[in-house]
């Protein structure tokens, strides 16, 4: 039985550990009193008892989110309420400089991420559509504006997302069919739910994410344009689809997020499983390059490396980096940084010798 560190701790805390089966005479008095004594396991709770209710309802934060100036931030909030047995999503504004904070409630969850140094882009799925409102955040007191709806995607499974002012350009993660379209997917969704069986046959081994079934989607990587046109933020209609007929998916399942890519001005650098293998028998991930409508791709790796995570653009837009593990099938292998030049068509790798955990940001 593995027991935790924690209650270990708490068990090196009340119980002596001998190295031999005597105790000191000493200690025997107080021995057997904790032997006789009948054990109190009722769980209290009162202002000087943390039980676990009050531990269920802590508010769990997530990852901050700076904006671009630095000099304020977005902290993802979680609270679960037994009065009504859910939890409850909030945005924490957090000021860098001084500390201050304002909580935005968000009755319905939803993705949020930084439109520029003022402006807080909110997705949220409701009624069977996915839109897209604006915050405008003050910070003279720190406070905010009313949300304001921009618009609504075609589609209720865009995630991941990433925004570049520079090229006025919305990437996110949607599940599209093998036409590669965004504007179809619903449609295709009803003729699939009422196609007649839920036979399903498979022609690979790799069948199931986790406890999903593998279907006939999978996720692609969607571009469209977001500008600010006399003071108030346009959201295009034209979609395209950065993956369109390459056979690749990203970000990689089950558990890939916005940090499987990365957005230039005028490119997006990717990981993505290697389409020349069997899924379930390698964990070799390449790095592609490709612009915003999902021409001139290119493959950056070697092709012989193991999984690639966490690539990254530099500031000008001109050098990339990932983190690479050298081995195809290892999971827990040391990963390496790998730069590229893409001007000079020439990679290096760096922390050959590190042996420390490695992360790397855009």
């Amino acid at each position: 039985m593995r027991i935790l560190p924690f209650l270990q701790l708490a068990f090196a805390a009340q119980v002596p550990l001998y190295y031999s089966s005597t105790p000191p005479a000493s200690h025997t008095p107080q021995i057997a009193q904790m032997a006789t004594a009948k054990p109190d396991f009722t769980l209290t709770e009162g202002t000087n008892a943390l039980s676990p209710q009050d531990m269920l309802t802590l508010p769990r934060p997530g990852a901050p989110l700076p904006n671009d100036v630095g000099d304020l931030a977005i902290v993802p909030i979680s609270t679960y309420s037994f009065q009504d047995r859910k939890s409850h999503k909030s945005l924490s504004i957090l000021a860098l400089n001084d500390g201050r904070t304002y909580d935005i409630p968000l009755p319905d969850g939803g993705d949020a991420f930084w439109l520029d140094s003022r402006t807080i882009a909110h997705v949220v799925t409701k009624d069977d559509t996915q839109s897209l409102y604006t915050i405008t955040i003050t910070t003279s007191p720190l406070s905010s504006d009313p949300f304001s709806l921009v618009g609504s995607f075609p589609i209720t499974t865009a995630s991941a997302f990433r925004y570049n002012p520079s090229a006025q350009r919305l990437v996110f993660s949607a599940y599209v069919y093998p036409d590669s379209l965004v504007e179809t997917v619903k449609e295709q969704d009803t003729a699939y739910e009422n196609r007649g069986n839920s036979a399903l046959v498979y022609d690979e081994t790799f069948e199931r994410q986790w406890d999903t079934w593998v279907g006939p989607k999978s996720k692609a990587l969607i571009s469209v344009s977001l500008a600010k046109s006399g003071g108030k933020w346009v959201l295009g209609e034209a979609y395209a689809n950065a993956l369109k007929g390459t056979g690749l998916s990203s970000p990689v399942e089950p558990f890939g997020e916005a940090d499987d890519y990365d957005v230039s001005q005028t490119h997006i650098i990717f990981t993505a499983k290697d389409p020349q293998l069997p899924k379930a028998m390698h964990t070799r991930q390449n790095i592609y390059h490709v612009t915003h409508d999902g021409k001139d791709l290119r493959q950056l790796t070697s092709g012989v490396q193991g999984a690639t995570h966490s690539p990254v653009f530099s500031p000008s837009g001109d050098k990339v980096a990932w983190l690479e593990l050298a081995l195809n099938g290892h999971e827990s292998d040391r990963a390496k940084v790998v730069i590229y030049d893409l001007k000079k068509d020439v990679r290096f790798t760096i922390t050959e010798d590190w042996d420390r955990p490695l992360i790397l940001s855009s």
